[in-house]
């Protein structure tokens, strides 16, 4: 099985769309390609009780951010402020860019 495309890289503003965290925004800080899943930061944030070790002797009750699955997720377009499909054009130079499909803004600057 081979790795899924995505529409969102590392750095893009997406829009949470299902789950517990719905309607929040956030920057993309990494992407698992692989696992098909993306760090969005301050979303997913979880507790999780920690003994103490050499590295943290305080130990305790820790906040972690998870990975949220890349279909959750959607594209924030700051002109339209909208959540929006990402679509893709070839210029004429051969280049190809994102846009936005809802305004047409090149999304890649």
């Amino acid at each position: 099985m081979t790795a899924p495309k995505f529409k969102v890289k590392k750095g893009d503003t997406v829009i949470v769309i299902t789950g517990k965290d719905s309607g929040k925004k956030g920057k993309i800080t990494e992407v698992l390609q692989k696992k098909g899943k993306v760090y969005v930061s301050g979303v997913n944030i979880v507790k999780r009780h920690t003994k103490g070790t050499q590295k943290l002797p305080q130990g305790g009750i820790l906040e972690k951010e998870l990975p949220i699955d890349v279909s959750n997720v959607m594209y924030y377009c700051n002109k339209c402020k909208a959540a929006v499909r990402v679509g893709k054009l070839v210029k004429d130079s051969g280049d190809r860019v994102r846009i936005c499909k809802k305004c047409g803004t090149e999304l890649d600057k």
